[in-house]
């Protein structure tokens, strides 16, 4: 890099827009250009090796690591398929004989652009074989028909919002685990929601669990939202989704389109990140004591949310099916 910057400049090019194509301060270009004026050799831009401790961690550690993080770690024997970074110190004493401490590991994760996620869930009663074949014939088709009638595309789902809070994070003297106090009162609430590829989000909460009735009122209550225009509505596969008395009623709607996604496939439904943002962001350490605050509490964090459009958008375009939304 070095020699390649020193070339450059003496190409006619100026130090000012090495410095930013390269992302160095221009004082380092100029010690580099100084350096190599002097002597008139590239090879006094090599590094200087320095006195110290040799390094541990070698492309061979790198090489072995990234190939194996990859895969699952059961495969190595631990017990699930998860890697941490205790994991992966005892993974290379077993195979290399090398002991790094945490921080190194740590450190080498970071450099390798390899960051610490939660991996989203998948069910293992989910055919893929189904998901491929739905993604090949039945999207095209819900596409076709939305184009067809100038439709907005609604992915509707339901969720449970509960009176025990997740908990968020905040800062705190090192070994003092911070405490906060929430409602010992269980109960819940259900929520029920449509997102569009454009930012709506329409919604409604409810006591009790969903059947058909309910859903039901909340398709009619999508196209008095919109009474003019044509509706495509993706579903889940839920019994009240599917039964007979659901059904009727979707048949009876010229202006509604109902498909339904394939069976145990969440990840295929942009609905879900909106109760993740939901339960995870908006509502996260709330206060709420009983099932009255906690509804009136869901209702405003959500109607601001369905207010601010890019935010709708932004959940929209998490889901692993947007991409194909085009």
């Amino acid at each position: 890099m070095r020699k390649r910057a020193v070339l450059a400049i003496e190409s006619g090019q100026t130090i000012e827009s090495i410095a930013r194509s390269f992302g160095y301060d221009r004082a380092t270009i100029h010690r580099w250009l100084q350096k190599y004026r002097k002597k008139k050799n590239l090879e006094v831009l090599q590094p200087i090796r320095r006195s110290g401790r040799p390094k541990k961690w070698s492309k061979r550690c790198l090489r072995l690591v990234m190939r194996d993080v990859l895969q699952p770690a059961s495969k190595f024997g631990f017990e699930s398929d998860f890697w941490t970074c205790r994991r992966l110190i005892q993974h290379l004493r077993k195979r290399l004989g090398k002991r790094v401490s945490q921080p190194t590991m740590w450190r080498a994760m970071r450099e390798a652009e390899l960051t610490y996620q939660k991996p989203e869930k998948r069910y293992k009663e989910a055919d893929p074989d189904v998901q491929k074949k739905w993604l090949r014939d039945e999207l095209p088709e819900i596409k076709r028909i939305a184009r067809r009638f100038n439709a907005i595309l609604f992915f509707e789902d339901e969720a449970s919002i509960q009176l025990a809070p997740v908990l968020g994070k905040t800062w705190a003297p090192k070994g003092k685990t911070p405490l906060q106090v929430v409602t010992g009162n269980r109960g819940s609430i259900a929520a029920i929601s449509a997102i569009s590829i454009d930012g709506r989000l329409v919604f409604n909460l409810h006591r009790g669990r969903f059947r058909s009735a309910e859903i039901i009122g909340f398709l009619r209550q999508l196209l008095h939202h919109h009474p003019r225009r044509h509706l495509v509505v993706v579903l889940d596969r839920a019994t009240p989704h599917v039964s007979k008395m659901t059904k009727k009623y979707v048949a009876s709607q010229k202006r509604l389109h109902v498909f339904y996604l394939p069976s145990r496939s969440p990840e295929m439904n942009p609905d879900e990140k909106v109760w993740n943002y939901l339960k995870h962001q908006a509502l996260k350490s709330h206060q709420a004591t009983n099932l009255k605050q906690l509804e009136s509490l869901t209702k405003r964090k959500l109607r601001k949310m369905s207010g601010n459009r890019s935010l709708i958008r932004g959940i929209f375009f998490r889901s692993s099916i947007a991409k194909l939304m085009n």
